[in-house]
């Protein structure tokens, strides 16, 4: 959703108390970009977060911070306390009526309260469930007041904007996904960690230059990009631009970040049934698709993995992926489907070989007979 338009629709809605809250639950596995730029500097989310209040009218903030993210929650209080000092934060800033308190709230280690309405209800007080939707924390979010609610990577490009400007930042990455994004590198390259580059580099290029190439010059099979909720990309993407304009005309999404590297040794039936493994534990079980809809997924895809699946399995497996998109609450449900599609679409031969032949083409399932 447009940074601009969001910032507009909480300015426009007129009421006396507004919230700003930063999204920092970075629970997606494989992503760890929040947590650097909040232990290294943790100055520019908070001058980010002041920006933001000033312009859509807030007084007061919330930063939500992932639970594990002990370090990350002292920087963010430490540098509250020293912008309260320089005069930065508090009553009358810079001499005018603009006044900002800022709180940080640790989140308890449940992955949901990435999901907005989720994260507000847990400032509340209440257990971290998704809320029904319409109406948005524009209008109705923090104790029933507009609230903006943005993640931190977001916030961090703020400042840099304003200092240099919106042709700055376009002059970054493709026409219609300018600017940079922060990716985590992960899995089988020589090289793993932290990178910000321009929006529309390819996978390709990200595993040569940055990588330094797949491990023991093993070929690249797949990546997973975006953490769990993200997609299966296959190797024949590879050169696509990584931005979301490109990759949404793919069928694919560039998520949160990570990117997720596997060689030709992985196998897509175990990789799927670990991702629905991880959505069937982190679901609130709030909606009956999302609570029954992963479990059952996660089963079959057991069942494939045992060597006692069969050809209907692949139907009640897509059926499964639709539902939970169409008629989940919230974006766990809608996006836990995504990797049965994506290897049914990408590597269907694959998948059927668990089931026709009983065999693993990677040797990584068990396919012991035994059944769920």
């Amino acid at each position: 959703f447009p940074t601009g338009t969001k910032w507009r629709f909480v300015n426009r809605t007129k009421n006396a108390k507004k919230y700003v809250v930063c999204n920092a639950d970075e629970s997606e596995p494989g992503t760890f970009k929040d947590r650097l730029i909040l232990e290294g500097d943790p100055h520019s989310i908070v001058e980010a977060m002041a920006i933001a209040a000033y312009s859509v009218g807030a007084d007061e903030g919330y930063f939500y911070i992932r639970g594990e993210y002990v370090l990350a929650q002292e920087r963010v209080r430490k540098a509250i306390e020293q912008a309260k000092e320089m005069g930065f934060l508090g009553k009358n800033i810079f001499g005018t009526d603009f006044k900002l308190e800022l709180h940080v709230h640790a989140g308890a280690g449940a992955y949901i309260c990435g999901e907005e309405t989720a994260l507000i209800e847990s400032i509340e007080g209440r257990r971290g469930e998704p809320r029904p939707r319409p109406p948005y924390p524009t209008t109705n979010g923090l104790w029933g007041k507009p609230t903006l609610v943005n993640n931190v990577e977001t916030m961090a490009n703020v400042a840099p904007i304003l200092r240099n400007g919106a042709d700055w930042y376009r002059s970054f990455g493709p026409k219609f996904s300018p600017g940079t994004k922060v990716y985590t590198i992960l899995g089988n390259v020589n090289v793993t960690g932290l990178i910000e580059v321009p929006m529309g580099i390819t996978l390709r290029e990200v595993i040569a230059i940055y990588g330094k190439g797949m491990k023991k010059g093993k070929t690249f099979k797949l990546a997973q990009t975006g953490g769990s909720s993200g997609s299966i990309v296959p190797a024949i993407l590879q050169d696509t631009p990584m931005d979301f304009d490109s990759f949404n005309k793919a069928g694919v999404a560039l998520g949160s970040g990570a990117l997720l590297i596997c060689d030709e040794d992985t196998c897509v039936v175990d990789l799927a049934k670990t991702l629905l493994n991880f959505f069937r534990k982190e679901s609130c079980g709030k909606c009956n698709p999302c609570r029954i809809g992963n479990q059952r997924a996660f089963e079959i895809l057991t069942n494939i993995s045992e060597g006692t699946g069969t050809m209907s399995d692949l139907t009640d497996l897509m059926n499964l992926s639709d539902n939970l998109y169409q008629l989940s609450n919230c974006g766990l449900g809608q996006t836990s489907g995504a990797p049965i599609r994506d290897i049914l679409n990408h590597y269907r031969a694959e998948v059927e070989a668990h089931i026709r032949l009983k065999v693993c083409p990677t040797g990584i399932c068990p396919m012991s007979g035994k059944k769920i």
